[in-house]
């Protein structure tokens, strides 16, 4: 599969290179964009100062300049948490997009969003503090609604961003199980190529 994967308002950290490497390493080509030009943090505050200094108009047009040259393809869009929330605009506006991988965050639907049958898969910790059980249940009904078919998969006790081992919400067991039943996602897309 093609995948356009999306980094958190920490930026392109090593976390997101090495999910790279493990989605390539599983026959998967994939795009890393830095939305960020560069800049990373440890500090989620200075991530989201960061996210509004840009701001969301311009973060959005980063983002589809850099699926652009690729969303003929069919893409998989995916994305840690804000990265989510672009893949996830990206996807729902791409009549080629093939699926949609969340990992720790959900967006915004807009009123009109429609798909056809869009596979979504979401994985996000349980309980998370930006992405409570009352906005997760609204999020899946206004998915489902939309048209897309949607997993949810939760993470008992684990941090937010539990899959960047260089912050203090990794889950060693929590990233395992997420990239497995992701990996079989994508396996999934591809055996309906």
């Amino acid at each position: 599969m093609d995948i356009m994967l999306f980094h958190s308002v920490y930026g392109l950290r090593p976390a997101v290179g090495a999910a790279a490497e493990r989605l390539r390493s599983a026959g998967h080509q994939v795009w890393t964009p830095d939305l960020f030009d560069g800049w990373t943090t440890d500090s989620v505050e200075e991530g989201m100062a960061r996210r509004d200094e840009i701001g969301s108009d311009e973060l959005l047009r980063r983002a589809v300049l850099a699926a652009a040259p690729y969303s003929e393809r069919g893409l998989v869009y995916a994305g840690f948490s804000f990265g989510a929330s672009a893949a996830q605009t990206l996807a729902l506006g791409d009549e080629r997009a093939r699926g949609l991988v969340l990992l720790h965050g959900t967006s915004d639907l807009a009123p009109n969003a429609s798909v056809d049958e869009l596979p979504v898969q979401l994985h996000v910790a349980e309980p998370d503090p930006y992405e409570t059980d009352d906005w997760l249940s609204a999020w899946y009904l206004q998915m489902r609604r939309a048209g897309a078919d949607v997993e949810v998969h939760r993470y008992r006790g684990a941090g937010h961003l539990y899959t960047d081992p260089e912050l203090p919400d990794w889950d060693a067991e929590a990233a395992e199980r997420t990239w497995a039943v992701v990996l079989d996602f994508l396996d999934g897309l591809a055996e309906e190529e």
